[in-house]
């Protein structure tokens, strides 16, 4: 029997669907509820493309803002040069180019980086598109095949996208603290961990397990794993939020080790 006092979300949830707007907003105030709401309608192409086609516009914006500032810019133009020349030498040491020929590519692309103007931020913003879109499907691939068969959750994978796709509007709050941040700070930040606010070097053992100490990825994580066990229709939330949690810690040490074994993703360590 229900309570008087029952919200007027958890209403919503047993009598119609909620908008989209209300979707929002019940992904940061009430994820629980929002999702028991959500899995009872099948799975809507709006709710996981809109969010990360605006997440992919945030970051746009907010890396274009960013580099306005002389002293970030620089340093993330040097951050990419620091990751190019660690290539060149690797293919110097191997016999592949002379160091001539490393020098000079070296000096090519500092060419193109001093005159790159507006073309240069066309391409990045394109780059940012399909890298958050590609990636997006390949883990919602790998939430949904989890989801399905390793836990034997009930849902498509229509539903990790949803589920999912929500969940970047937190990312978006993420991004844009970051960014303030980023300014405030007057130099390079992609997120808010204790990694990023005490300026440790990520490429480290100690930098990766601080990048993971981060108020808004733990929160994030979180309702991701909620919002799986309601899409799958689960009634252990426990296991989907470990599940989430394994995958982000094991794939980001998996991914750690991998971009320092190879100097050409040392960007990923950044």
């Amino acid at each position: 029997m229900k309570t008087e006092d029952t919200s007027t979300l958890d209403q919503l949830s047993s009598e119609q669907e909620l908008s989209h707007t209300d979707k929002m907003i019940g992904i940061i105030t009430a994820p629980k509820e929002t999702f028991v709401n959500i899995a009872k309608f099948p799975p809507k192409t709006k709710d996981w493309f809109l969010p990360v086609l605006v997440l992919c516009v945030v970051i746009a914006l907010t890396q274009i803002l960013v580099m306005t500032n002389p002293d970030i810019a620089y340093q993330a133009k040097q951050k990419q040069l620091e990751a190019i020349q660690k290539n060149f030498d690797e293919a110097v040491a191997s016999g592949r180019m002379t160091q001539a020929q490393a020098d000079e590519q070296i000096g090519n692309i500092e060419e193109r980086m001093a005159s790159g103007g507006a073309i240069t931020y066309v391409f990045q913003t394109i780059g940012i598109f399909i890298f958050v879109f590609v990636f997006f499907f390949i883990l919602c691939g790998i939430y949904f095949l989890l989801s399905k068969f390793a836990l034997k959750g009930n849902g498509v994978y229509a539903s990790a996208l949803v589920a999912d796709g929500l969940v970047s509007y937190i990312a978006m709050i993420q991004i844009i603290l970051a960014a303030i941040l980023a300014f405030a700070f007057g130099r390079l930040m992609s997120d808010v961990s204790v990694a990023s606010l005490t300026g440790t070097d990520k490429s480290t053992i100690i930098g990766w397990l601080l990048a993971k100490i981060d108020p808004f990825s733990i929160w994030a994580y979180s309702v991701l794993g909620i919002g799986l066990a309601k899409m799958f229709k689960s009634q252990s939330m426990g296991k989907y939020i470990i599940m989430v949690f394994g995958l982000w810690l094991v794939g980001g040490l998996l991914v750690w080790f991998i971009a320092k074994a190879v100097p050409f993703l040392s960007f990923l360590n950044m």
